[in-house]
Order: structure tokens, then sequence, then C-alpha cells
């Protein structure tokens, strides 16, 4: 694996990795990561061909997979000490995730999947102003989901709905850390460069770092970080 970024090491890193290795369950097989230092409010872009490992340096950086190795640190947070029930607590509070599939909640309407990450943490619903509704609903605007959605059963939306409104729930609460995972490989260039648009400018507006991972070398231009990953033969 080789890196390339285009900014030093900073002491205020939102993210900071050491020497990270990731070893499968009863496998051999070996991933090795290089070191990450991206800066509080600046955007990453991770590529590689299938099996490079960006989905799971993804699932490390977010505290759901565990290294063999290396160290990592999130806002000044070492996840190293930390049990699985504060890792998830720790995400819960200050990262938005969007994932690949979406993991909406097919049965909650468009709203209410928005909201749910300010249920789940009251860190995210304290900054949310006036009310996670209100800022809810500001996100679902600023992202063209129309108001005769909102009350909708989510499981009803487009695809490029569903994505916008997955979007909206990491966003919402300002989290400090947005995680993106491959959400754009199902839309048209003209989707994909309007979603990552607008995705950034909202996390610029909430200084929130964000590091997209994506097999689509055409994307890197929108942001302020590239890291490489490549498979070792």
């Amino acid at each position: 694996m080789t890196s390339e970024t285009s900014t030093p090491p900073d002491s205020s890193a939102a993210v900071r990795t050491r020497d990270l290795i990731y070893r499968w369950p009863k496998s051999s097989t070996r991933l090795h990561f290089p070191d990450l230092d991206l800066s509080a409010g600046r955007h990453l872009f991770i590529k590689g061909a299938s099996g490079s490992g960006k989905s799971t340096l993804l699932s490390l950086l977010g505290g759901m997979l565990r290294p063999a190795s290396g160290s990592i640190a999130l806002l000044g947070q070492d996840l190293g000490p930390l049990s699985n029930g504060q890792r998830d607590r720790f995400r819960a509070d200050h990262m938005g995730v969007i994932f690949q599939q979406f993991n909406l909640v097919p049965y909650l309407s468009t709203l209410a999947n928005v909201t749910l990450p300010c249920r789940l943490s009251a860190q995210r619903q304290q900054r949310t102003h006036p009310s996670a509704r209100a800022q809810a609903t500001a996100l679902l605007r600023d992202l063209a989901i129309p108001e005769s959605h909102w009350q909708q059963p989510v499981g009803r939306l487009s695809v490029g709905q569903q994505q916008r409104v997955a979007a909206a729930r990491a966003l919402i609460g300002q989290p400090e850390l947005i995680l993106a995972d491959e959400p754009t490989s199902a839309l048209d260039a003209d989707n994909r460069d309007r979603f990552i648009d607008v995705l950034l400018t909202l996390a610029h507006r909430s200084a929130s770092s964000v590091i997209f991972v994506s097999h689509d070398q055409s994307l890197a231009r929108h942001f302020d970080q590239e890291l490489v990953l490549e498979v070792r033969s």
C-alpha cells in the first residue's frame, strides 16, 4: 500500500493512525495501512482496488473492527483502551456514517431516519439548533428531498433519495467526523458530483472532517487530501 497526502501531519488532527495492521479472524492475511493525519475540518479521499482494504480501514476508524496492532486516535481519543460499548458510544456521539447500502430503517419515516442519531446520542441532540426536527428538515431541504416525502416510510423513496437521506442522517447534530463508504456507487456521473458537492458543503458548514471511500479516481478532485491503497502482491 502506498500513501499520497497533500498536507503534513497536524497537531490538531481529527484522525491520526500509526503502524496500523488488520488480520481477519482465522486467516494469515494481514492488511498494512499507511499512517494517516487528517486535520479538523479537512476532507480525505481514499481510493483503491477491490481487496485493498478500503472498507476495512473505514471500519477500523469507526471502531467497528479492532486492529491486530497499531494505534488509532480520533479527535484526540485513543480508541485502543476503549471497550466495544465505549467505541459504540464514541461513534454515536462524534461520527456520522454513510454506508454503501445506506442502512436506513425501512419502516421509519424519512424524518425519523434523519433524527435517529439524536435519539441515540444526547451530544448530537444538544448540537441541533433550534431542535433535531428543525435541523433535520433543513438538511432534507438542502438535499432536495420534497416535503411530501418526509412522513413516508423511507423504503418508498428512490435509491438516489435514500442516499441523500443517509447523508442527512450522518450530518445531523454536527458530528466532528463523517465516514462515507462508496455511497455514490449507484449514481451516474452528474448526480455523483452533485451529491459530493452538497455533502462537502454541508460538512464544511459544520466544520466536520470527511473520509470518503471510492474506487473512482475522478472524485478525488473534490477533496483536500488523497490516500491510495494498493493490493500487495
